[in-house]
């Protein structure tokens, strides 16, 4: 089957929908939304491209490899990250933390920023896998 013009509608529509994911990510601790959210937002445009192009052409830019090295380097980082933010804020010792910034700002939440990309970076790549593991019949 040829699918030109959904080919030509997904090159144009996927790029705006992952900028709206990493938006509602970025903004997520001033606004409603944060890593869950966004990281839904652009896993959903992964899967958009799966169906559309295929499996060989996705694996070439998704490789297993660097999916998997993705949400493990997000799980470790995010787990040293939220550990020191807890003994840092939680018992209120004084070792170094991020400043706080101005409110409002998007570099404002201390933490939360870093944390907010490391969750969407995990959900985007749960997501992903679940549906191309679903989409292939392996569960």
């Amino acid at each position: 089957m040829n699918h030109t013009i959904l080919q030509v509608v997904s090159r144009i529509m996927i790029p705006f929908i992952q900028v709206f994911g990493i938006y509602v990510i970025v903004f997520g601790h001033l606004s409603p939304g944060g890593g869950f959210a966004g990281g839904t937002i652009i896993g959903a445009s992964l899967i958009f491209y799966r169906i559309v192009y295929g499996k060989e052409r996705t694996r070439q830019k998704f490789s297993y490899d660097f999916m998997m090295g993705l949400l493990c380097y997000a799980l470790i980082l995010y787990g040293i990250l939220k550990g020191y933010s807890f003994l840092t804020g939680g018992n209120h010792s004084h070792l170094p933390q991020l400043p706080l910034g101005i409110p409002g700002n998007v570099l404002s939440g201390g933490y939360l920023f870093p944390l907010n990309v490391l969750v969407g970076a995990t959900v985007t790549v749960t997501i992903y896998c679940l549906f191309t593991l679903f989409y292939e019949g392996e569960l």
